[in-house]
């Protein structure tokens, strides 16, 4: 067994508990239902269960607001290409600590600690639905993914449990979004 260190001592006890019973199911990497999914690191969002998902259906990418950035991008680029991604769910989610504080709080509350962090952009959210429809968007005019890859994106409410969508995957936009990265 592996020695445990005292920061972690409760999850790599835990894992080794897991460990005792796991059984290998043989399920291949790729995404079983081809769906990426890109949601907030917020822990009260358990993404397979929210969408009636399984381990193994989905890839599942994870950070503060469910932010479409660079590295989501080339996340994406990967899954599509490499592990059976056929379409994108954004999921943002009500009660964010991104869309209740701006980038200056996030440095101000970060200096206070003694740590400059202006070099950083946090991406914190103003309008929720707008940065969800700018983010769609970007995923779908990333010259890198496939043309008419299905996107959308909604909100899961914390409290019900439902998500309402913002953005639905729409052909006409999609191909407009297509024509644009041709030209």
């Amino acid at each position: 067994m592996t020695p445990v260190t005292a920061p972690f001592a409760d999850v790599l006890t835990a894992n080794a508990q897991y460990s005792a019973s796991f059984v290998d199911d043989g399920r291949p990497g790729v995404a079983g239902k081809g769906l990426a999914v890109l949601t907030c690191m917020d822990s009260r969002i358990s993404p397979l269960e929210m969408l009636g998902l399984e381990k193994g259906d989905a890839k599942i990418l994870r950070n503060a607001g469910a932010r479409v950035t660079d590295d989501v991008l080339r996340t994406l680029v990967l899954g599509t290409y490499l592990l059976g991604v056929e379409r994108i769910l954004v999921v943002a989610h009500t009660d964010c600590g991104m869309t209740k504080n701006t980038d200056a709080d996030v440095h101000e509350r970060v200096m206070a600690q003694g740590v400059d962090s202006r070099s950083i952009e946090f991406r914190t959210i103003a309008d929720q639905r707008a940065t969800l429809v700018n983010d769609v968007q970007r995923i779908r005019s990333w010259p890198f993914l496939p043309p008419r890859m299905p996107v959308a994106a909604g909100i899961y409410d914390v409290r019900t449990g439902l998500v309402s969508m913002v953005v639905e995957h729409d052909e006409s936009t999609a191909d407009a979004a297509n024509a644009a990265n041709a030209g």
